[in-house]
């Protein structure tokens, strides 16, 4: 297995984030649309906000081969809350690259972000992807009955949630 660099996201990555989210299965495993351009993620990452948004990219041999951000709320009352989204390349799921986007976003947000709470949602067919939120201490809190539309029907999500041990 090849090396796995974690670091921060930078709008230089926007081709990266495009053909990521262009994978068949990171589509139909994400709430993002089928055809995405390098611009409109170049536009995502400059207007992104330090104080609320911690995006992540992991590299293998220098190409950025997954993401994934944590939002952090905007509201005052809930500053101690942030969402959690992941996505990794179709040709290096199953090669630790989750896992490793992963430990460092959970790190962070223990340790430095001060995040309380992380909650994601998740497509309860994602199986892979529950056990590894679960092997990060997340648990089902609930279902959104046809919560989304993915290939022309709609479906449930599961809604996880993290509280800091």
């Amino acid at each position: 297995m090849d090396q796995i660099r974690i670091r921060m996201a930078r709008p230089s990555d926007a081709e990266a984030f495009a053909q990521i989210m262009t994978q068949p299965k990171v589509y139909y495993g994400t709430l993002q649309l089928p055809h995405t351009t390098p611009e409109s993620w170049q536009k995502r990452l400059e207007s992104s906000d330090p104080q609320h948004d911690y995006v992540l990219v992991a590299e293998v041999e220098g190409k950025v081969v997954g993401n994934l951000g944590l939002h952090r709320s905007r509201h005052p009352r809930t500053l101690h809350v942030a969402s959690l989204g992941m996505s990794v390349h179709d040709a290096h799921q199953g090669q630790g690259i989750g896992r490793a986007l992963m430990a460092a976003a959970i790190d962070a947000a223990d340790r430095w972000l001060n995040i309380l709470r992380i909650e994601l949602e998740v497509y309860p067919d994602n199986e892979r992807a529950i056990k590894l939120y679960e092997s990060f201490g997340f648990v089902v809190e609930g279902r959104k009955r046809m919560a989304a539309f993915r290939d022309g029907q709609y479906v449930d999500t599961l809604v996880m949630g993290r509280i800091r041990p």
